[in-house]
């Protein structure tokens, strides 16, 4: 027996020496899945059973393409000429030896979303298609997911956005094939065409590779499950390793039945388990387990570990979202104070409930960094409404100025802004005084002149409401709807412009904490400011991330907040009637949890704040499945003593809870995104039988009979 097997547990050594026919080796988390994928290539390479050119190894990063690589060299130094990368990276190979087959040249150019939809757009314009009414990106997003689905334009298309891709879609095909560039999604499409209309190319690449691994098979999409299938149907070597348990990117073209129906497209497949943890704690894994059990559409298996610890899940009542992220803070401090080199994280599930946690680290002095996403002050709606309020209180702020003056578009083109900085510098005076200068000199076209005149006079009313008075978050809010910033941000109609509304709206909610614009702006500046050049690897460095995000990565100490209905499970997976819905939010949960090694908190909040309102909201279902063996629920001890003892506590959380057929039968619930014919997009925030309280994005909290509103499951 090789030395290296010697490392690996009864369930790994037999994935490793199973060499014959397709395998399934489901990977719990933390159960060694990359050790299992890497020795059994090095095992095939020792025992002659393929030279290392006839292995393919297809990955879903770069990252894990070359730690693959790297642990195949420590184990066996014959890996020269192994096949390792990523779907797309192994695609452009084949798709460059071939190129002429479909009528590319091999020196193709991949291009990037941002050029996609910018091809797109110009054929918008060619067409008289309008941009404004059906965004290039949302576009490009269809298009995009049609060619991840294997799928032709349908032509039986209903909404008017996908009418309007199908119309697109070849012409747009065109354009890139007369550049002789092409798309990620076209990588795969391509080889599927050359391997369908020259059998002799397929069977090459069958021939070649005796062997196929793929890495997180749960991930795979429709293109690249059928790519796959085709190499292997020669030898029928394949063997995937995931967990459909992790299954959590079906909105971008995941198909979790690809690992669910693996022993039905192999009739001969076998299917190995591996349940031994290396990672977490026995208390973390039963938390886990206890949750996605309740999924039915899951391979049956259940996570268990050597590690011992009496620590049990913290689950922790808060009054509101506030005392919740001050809770965490207080924590993560004790933890940082008594162990310095821990690593902890915080996972939420929506990016919008990272700002009130990235407001208490800063006021505590916590340093953290936010992983695959930006700061709440660095994005793009969060800096333009902050460059209104500047310009609002200091009129020679030309920086601020020049990013909002043709923020919602007014047609003041690069022309018309050099004129304006030019009269500026000659004169030495400040954009807005120059503006007021050119219009009473009458040097530019009158509608030109019309649309500065109405930007100026609306400065200056916004700014006499402030000196009148009225609040930070007032004047901010009336900004929002005087500008049209909310109404382009509604009219964008793109996947993330209900998300920037949410922004926003949480902007203005946290101004409510300051007494003047000027207090807020300097908060705004030091967040801006504050040293960015976090080390990823510091352990004092807290982490703050979506839960999305957090997959693959691992924690000492993890803090899982929001934990309500509505927020997680997220609204959009109460709304829809599809039982998978909610099943992929169980699966997020799950990889929530299983990061955690040491220690787990999660916390949920009697109510969060929803345009300027407390909402009352229910904690989360998920908590109810945690066995009160393995979890002790206390309050944050903010608001409350800690005199309630955990039975007592444990069954106010039961009753506080909805079960789970009248929850599914229910058409509205806190918190739920609904839209009014007159009032449009609103927030649910008290229902009263048939009447529901909304908070409107405009004209604030009407009371409304169910009848009038209909829900807006497009937000998410």
């Amino acid at each position: 027996m090789s030395q290296y097997l010697l490392d690996l547990n009864p369930e790994q050594r037999e994935a490793v020496i199973t060499t014959n026919g397709p395998l399934l080796v489901l990977a719990g988390a933390g159960t060694g899945k990359t050790r299992v994928i890497t020795y059994r290539i090095a095992y095939i390479i020792d025992q002659f059973m393929a030279s290392p050119e006839e292995i393919l190894a297809v990955t879903f990063t770069n990252k894990a393409a070359t730690e693959m690589q790297s642990r195949i060299a420590e184990i066996t130094n014959n890996t020269t000429g192994i096949y390792i990368g990523t779907f797309h990276a192994i695609a452009t190979k084949i798709l460059k030896a071939h190129a002429e087959l479909v009528g590319l040249t091999s020196s193709f150019s991949i291009i990037d979303q941002s050029e996609q939809v910018r091809v797109i757009k110009n054929i918008c314009e060619t067409h008289g298609i309008s941009t404004k009414n059906y965004s290039p990106k949302d576009i490009c997003e269809i298009i995009s997911r049609w060619k991840d689905l294997g799928e032709q334009p349908k032509i039986d298309c209903h909404t008017p956005i996908y009418q309007v891709a199908q119309k697109i879609y070849q012409h747009y095909q065109t354009e890139l094939q007369k550049s002789n560039v092409v798309d990620f999604g076209d990588l795969l499409l391509y080889n599927m065409k050359i391997f369908s209309e020259y059998p002799d190319v397929l069977n090459f690449y069958q021939t070649k590779f005796k062997y196929v691994f793929i890495d997180e098979y749960q991930d795979t999409n429709n293109v690249q499950y059928f790519w796959a299938k085709a190499l292997v149907n020669l030898h029928e070597n394949l063997c995937c390793v995931g967990d459909d348990d992790q299954s959590i990117y079906s909105w971008r073209g995941a198909n979790i039945e690809n690992i669910l129906k693996f022993k039905d497209d192999f009739k001969n497949a076998k299917l190995i388990k591996l349940e031994q943890n290396y990672r977490s704690t026995n208390s973390i894994l039963t938390a886990a387990s206890s949750i996605i059990c309740n999924n039915k559409y899951r391979h049956d298996k259940k996570l268990w570990t050597n590690k011992q610890s009496d620590q049990p899940i913290r689950i922790v009542y808060c009054y509101n979202d506030r005392e919740e992220a001050r809770f965490i803070s207080s924590e993560i401090k004790k933890l940082i104070t008594k162990s310095p080199n821990l690593s902890i994280a915080v996972l939420v599930r929506s990016s919008s409930q990272a700002h009130v946690l990235e407001e208490s680290f800063f006021s505590n002095n916590i340093k953290y960094q936010v992983i695959g996403g930006f700061r709440f002050f660095d994005r793009m709606e969060i800096a333009d409404m902050i460059a209104y309020l500047r310009v609002l209180v200091n009129h020679n702020d030309n920086l601020a100025l020049t990013r909002i003056i043709n923020v919602p578009k007014r047609s003041i083109g690069p022309a018309t802004l050099h004129t304006i900085k030019e009269y500026a510098q000659q004169h030495e005076s400040s954009m807005f005084t120059a503006i007021e200068q050119i219009l009473s000199k009458k040097l530019l076209k009158p509608q030109l002149e019309l649309t500065l005149q109405n930007l100026i006079n609306k400065f200056k009313e916004w700014r006499s409401l402030y000196k009148a008075g009225y609040t930070p978050a007032k004047v901010t809010e009336i900004i929002c709807d005087d500008s049209n910033y909310l109404q382009m941000l509604k009219d964008d109609k793109s996947s993330q412009s209900d998300r920037r509304i949410e922004n926003i709206q949480e902007m203005i909610r946290a101004m409510l904490d300051y007494n003047s614009i000027q207090e807020f702006l300097e908060h705004a500046s030091l967040f801006l400011e504050r040293d960015n050049s976090i080390n990823a690897k510091d352990n004092s460095v807290v982490s703050l991330m979506t839960l999305h995000a957090s997959k693959g990565l691992e924690f000492d100490v993890v803090f899982l907040p929001g934990w309500e209905e509505g927020v997680f499970p997220h609204q959009k997976s109460l709304i829809v009637e599809d039982q998978r819905a909610l099943e992929e939010e169980r699966r997020i949960a799950y990889v929530g949890i299983t990061r955690a090694k040491q220690s787990l908190y999660i916390s949920y909040a009697d109510q969060r704040r929803i345009f300027n309102e407390f909402v009352k909201l229910q904690p989360s279902r998920f908590l109810l499945d945690i066995p009160d063996s393995i979890s002790l629920s206390t309050t944050s001890m903010i608001h409350y003593s800690s005199s309630a003892n955990n039975n007592c506590f444990q069954k106010s959380l039961s009753a506080a809870l909805p079960n789970s057929q009248s929850k599914a039968s229910s058409k509205f619930f806190t918190g739920a995104k609904v839209l009014h014919k007159q009032f449009g997009q609103g927030t649910v925030i008290r229902i009263m039988n048939d009447n529901i309280e909304v908070a409107f994005y405009v004209g604030g909290i009407k009371t409304i009979k169910q009848q009038f509103l209909t829900i807006n499951a497009r937000l998410g």
